[in-house]
């Protein structure tokens, strides 16, 4: 069973950074999409980046400017940079490949949350 996992989550004070890393535990083949996703409290999990052929970077709107998506290929893993924080960036950040073939895969998530 394949498994992605997550690190680099913690507290941080508004304006402050953090990086979050993603890996698998062995080899995905044939993927296609890689993504961070955003969980807040109270609310529905929602994209928050994601990267095609490690180099196609699509953002949602609010953390446009602010995060970076990227992949290092010979470490086999993805990085979500995250500048200027904000206390709504709060949440629990979950990392996600999706295959050719359909196959999707999550990470166990990892909290972020920013103090005011």
């Amino acid at each position: 069973q394949v498994q992605l996992v997550e690190s680099g989550g913690g507290l941080v004070q508004a304006g402050g950074s953090l990086t979050l890393s993603c890996a698998p535990s062995r080899t995905i083949s044939n993927v296609s999409i890689r993504g961070w996703h955003r969980q807040a409290p109270g609310k529905q999990r929602d994209s928050v980046a994601s990267i095609v052929g490690g180099s196609f970077t699509d953002y949602a709107e609010s953390v446009q400017g602010r995060f970076t998506i990227s992949v290092d290929s010979a470490k086999n893993t993805m990085y979500l940079k995250m500048n200027s924080l904000k206390p709504e960036d709060t949440g629990v950040y979950y990392c996600n490949y999706r295959t050719l073939q359909g196959y999707s895969y999550w990470g166990q998530g990892t909290q972020v949350t920013v103090s005011s």
